[in-house]
């Protein structure tokens, strides 16, 4: 079986793994980075995202071959002691209601915020279009963004 180097959380992890493994399966299942949830397993839902190179990525469909190398963070990595602007107005607006989406929806957030500090409600809703929540926090959520992006949201 093959070794992957990776670079999660700024930190150098090696990983055993067949090339077409998804990311998704070797953070949970070979790092214990748990905070990366399997939603839908075709990229559709959003609760595996995770940044690769800063990019919201679905870890669901993403080869582990494919991101040997490259700059991963998980929620884990996001701000470990949970300082992150939209971590704070998670908490602040009581977005979590099962809290199962929540991850991937801060983890998509954070790549908006990092890429547009200040987005409109228009483009906060077609950032955030490709994520579900079954409890239907899609208000609360999208409260939660505006709020971190008004507290310099992108650090």
């Amino acid at each position: 079986m093959p070794r992957y180097l990776l670079n999660v959380n700024a930190r150098a992890r090696a990983v055993d793994a067949p090339a077409d493994m998804p990311l998704l399966w070797a953070l949970r299942d070979e790092l214990q980075l748990c905070g990366t949830k399997y939603g839908c397993g075709k990229g559709l839902c959003g609760a595996c995202t995770v940044h690769v190179d800063g990019q919201a990525v679905r870890s669901c469909q993403q080869p582990v071959s494919g991101v040997a190398g490259r700059k991963i963070t998980t929620i884990e990595g996001l701000d470990p002691q949970g300082r992150h602007p939209l971590q704070r107005a998670w908490v602040k607006l009581d977005v979590s209601q099962c809290g199962y989406c929540q991850a991937g929806q801060i983890m998509q957030a954070a790549a908006l915020l990092k890429q547009q500090p200040r987005p409109s409600a228009e483009q906060i809703d077609a950032a955030m279009a490709g994520n579900l929540c079954r409890c239907g926090s899609y208000i609360r959520i999208r409260a939660a963004i505006a709020e971190a992006a008004s507290k310099g949201g992108a650090a």
